[in-house]
């Protein structure tokens, strides 16, 4: 099964605005799974940074960070317009299916309550696997995005539970800035994690704090075995 790495091209929750020369340097590193926020771009500029990560042989990844229904609504129609291939997090699953049904778009709603921004998980374990059991159960939910790291229980015991109680792909998304992180979402058996602030500001344990040597560390982490 592929574990993969997901570039975000994002601080603090936003797409940062010099994105399109990170992509190139994350294209030139072999990176094919990459992602940006519907926050921090005109849409014009959102259009052709999925466009490049599309026109590369990548896969293009979306998250939504909307904080109120409308906002998310519309953030799911932009998805749409620009053509990603995967439509990350958001809570307003009952209106955003009938916007995906028939398309191509693979949806990862958040599981678990979401609030604030950046984006918090909130709840205990219990409730946080209950959500991702429901969740996981509704036709046109393709996986999960979890933001174990963003919670206050223990990431370990809730990714491990989460990845156990559904069926469906899991990406774990959100303070991912260490190797060890990295393979307590990999023992899971998660399908994946994001990684963008932590790279993009050189925190990432590396020989350089430069972007080349982050994305690195980082795939040298994501291949090591647990």
């Amino acid at each position: 099964m592929a574990f993969d790495f997901i570039f975000m091209l994002t601080r603090q929750d936003r797409t940062v605005r010099d994105a399109a020369a990170r992509l190139d340097v994350a294209l030139e590193a072999g990176l094919r799974h990459i992602g940006f926020k519907d926050i921090g771009l005109p849409f014009t500029a959102l259009g052709a940074l999925n466009q490049a990560i599309r026109a590369s042989g990548a896969q293009s990844y979306l998250e939504i960070v909307s904080s109120s229904r409308e906002a998310e609504i519309a953030s799911a129609k932009a998805g749409l317009a620009l053509g990603v291939d995967y439509l990350l997090g958001g809570t307003h699953v009952d209106d955003v299916l009938p916007l995906l049904a028939g398309t191509r778009v693979r949806y990862y709603p958040f599981a678990g309550r979401v609030a604030g921004h950046p984006s918090v998980l909130e709840g205990a374990a219990a409730e946080i696997v209950a959500s991702a059991r429901e969740l996981a159960a509704r036709p046109g939910v393709d996986g999960l995005d979890l933001l174990a790291y963003r919670s206050r229980v223990d990431v370990a015991t809730l990714v491990d539970a989460v990845c156990a109680a559904v069926a469906k792909p899991v990406i774990v998304a959100g303070s991912i800035e260490r190797p060890d992180q990295i393979q307590v979402v990999r023992r899971a058996a998660a399908a994946g994690f994001t990684i963008g602030s932590a790279a993009l500001e050189g925190r990432f344990p590396a020989d350089g704090a430069d972007l080349p040597r982050q994305l690195a560390a980082i795939q040298a982490a994501c291949a090591a075995q647990p």
